[in-house]
């Protein structure tokens, strides 16, 4: 068995979504326009992980195995309903620019996983730990590739729209509006994911090799 601290670590690597687990790619790629937006999705999407692993581990004994999957989706959706209307009455302008993939955590399929893969079968502590761990690699994720498109595209970070807090990193000429435009468009995510794959599958077989 894992040590607790293991549990908590394999999510920042060993199986870091969505570059090892492969899972979650849809809203991976469609809110990762911004570094805003990248971060923003993986905060509200860890609180929905931790939240319903460590209900579903403390429920475990009393749901009927044969309708695990449909409990799994009352929870899940319970915690993305608190998600989204904490986001419209607190970070409007977040809440705006994510749209539908807020309520679209419901189907996430790393969230409905952990549920039924760990969180069923394990103790609150180890649940919650597994939870956060893999939220925090998928907030680490998705603000890396946002970061990375927005800066390729615009030469800047957005940081918090709702602060007009932005991070101007490459100065454009008088008029410029973009450095890529193709970095903030859909094939622009598919590029950066790639090679973000690619560098870590380069970093995950050196290791191995001198291992």
């Amino acid at each position: 068995m894992r040590s607790l601290s293991s549990e908590f670590s394999k999510g920042l690597w060993e199986q870091i979504p969505p570059f090892r687990l492969v899972l979650g790619l849809c809203p991976t790629l469609a809110v990762t326009k911004s570094f805003e937006g990248g971060w923003g999705m993986g905060v509200a999407t860890t609180f929905v992980l931790v939240m319903s692993n460590v209900l579903v581990s403390l429920i475990r004994p009393i749901i009927p195995p044969k309708i695990r999957v449909p409990v799994f989706i009352v929870v899940i959706a319970t915690f993305v309903v608190i998600t989204e209307l904490s986001m419209k009455a607190y970070v409007p302008a977040l809440s705006k620019s994510l749209g539908v993939f807020i309520p679209l955590i419901v189907v996430n399929c790393i969230i409905l996983g952990r549920a039924e893969a760990f969180a069923y079968k394990n103790n609150v502590g180890r649940s919650f730990l597994d939870g956060l761990g893999i939220g925090l690699g998928y907030t680490m994720s998705l603000a890396v590739l946002g970061g990375l498109r927005e800066l390729l595209g615009t030469g800047q970070l957005t940081i918090f729209q709702q602060t007009e807090t932005f991070l101007r990193l490459i100065p454009l000429a008088e008029g410029q509006e973009y450095l890529f435009k193709f970095m903030v468009e859909p094939p622009g995510a598919f590029v950066c994911l790639g090679g973000l794959l690619m560098i870590m599958n380069i970093i995950s077989a050196r290791s191995a090799a001198k291992a």
